[in-house]
């Protein structure tokens, strides 16, 4: 599974930054269910030029945008709508290279496999709240990490962590699993459950407050502890609709749990969100 549909960090956007495959979307699903193609319904449609195991070459180029309508910041009740464009580029099965950074498979053998990751955090600025003035910003920074994977039919089990150098010095752990497949010959729905958990260093930077901070802010202070950050729950569905374009939609719904649910910072323990995206496959 790509980037697009499983990054949600303030991925992010992405982040997610999950968060949408759409790189990903035609080679693992597409041939979870090989015999629906063959029997639907549509033979003009030329499945071969849409699907990523095509003969004449092994890499992939999506170009698209959307937008998304999200939480100004992890644990705010008001949202806001973002631009999202990204260019999406894989080659073969192992590397991907995509708005969240790059992604390398150096192992994979009987469903198992094994990524490297190297991308981003993309911080947090205290104008993005009411509650998050005196706070300070969170910087932008790297990350590195890993992920171990096993795909079982359309079914895909995964974990992965995530260390950011600099900035807030988090260590990011997920685990989670996901379901894509194909219904008709166009037609791909999708469905995600994902838990996070999260260091010192990452909690108190995101939902803690120092004495400096709480003199500055107004709010009490609190320390917020490792452990369980936050809970997602996802739905997707992604239409071809043509050889070359394509259209997705998703909408989840995060809940903050642990130390981040309570700290002052937090007004809305529910973290709802929806997407929706416009790609062209070169």
């Amino acid at each position: 599974m790509s980037y697009l549909e499983r990054n949600k960090r303030r991925l992010s956007p992405f982040a997610l930054c999950a968060a949408i495959s759409i790189a990903g979307l035609t080679s693992k699903a597409y041939a979870a269910d090989q015999t629906a193609l063959e029997q639907a319904p549509e033979p003009s449609f030329d499945k071969e030029r849409f699907n990523g195991d095509q003969p004449n070459r092994n890499w992939s180029l999506i170009v698209g945008a959307g937008a998304s309508y999200e939480p100004e910041y992890e644990g705010s009740d008001e949202f806001k709508v973002s631009p999202i464009p990204f260019v999406v580029f894989t080659y073969g099965h192992w590397l991907e290279i995509d708005p969240g950074g790059v992604s390398v498979t150096v192992l994979e053998t009987n469903g198992f496999s094994l990524t490297g990751k190297v991308g981003y955090e993309s911080g947090r600025d205290e104008d993005d709240g009411d509650r998050l003035r005196g706070l300070g910003d969170i910087d932008f920074a790297a990350t590195v990490g890993a992920k171990v994977a096993y795909d079982w039919g359309p079914i895909e089990l995964y974990a992965s962590v995530d260390q950011t150098i600099d900035g807030s010095e988090s260590l990011i752990g997920t685990f989670g699993v996901e379901y894509s497949a194909p219904v008709t010959e166009r037609l791909i729905l999708g469905a995600r459950v994902e838990a996070t958990v999260a260091n010192d260093k990452h909690m108190q930077a995101y939902f803690g407050v120092d004495a400096a901070q709480s003199a500055r802010s107004g709010l009490s202070e609190y320390k917020a502890e490792a452990g369980f950050k936050r809970v997602d729950f996802s739905a997707s569905a992604t239409y071809a609709l043509s050889e070359h374009w394509l259209v997705r939609g998703e909408a989840g719904i995060g809940v903050l749990t642990g130390d981040a649910a309570d700290s002052p910072i937090v007004e809305k323990k529910v973290q709802p969100s929806v997407s929706a995206f416009v790609g062209y496959k070169f």
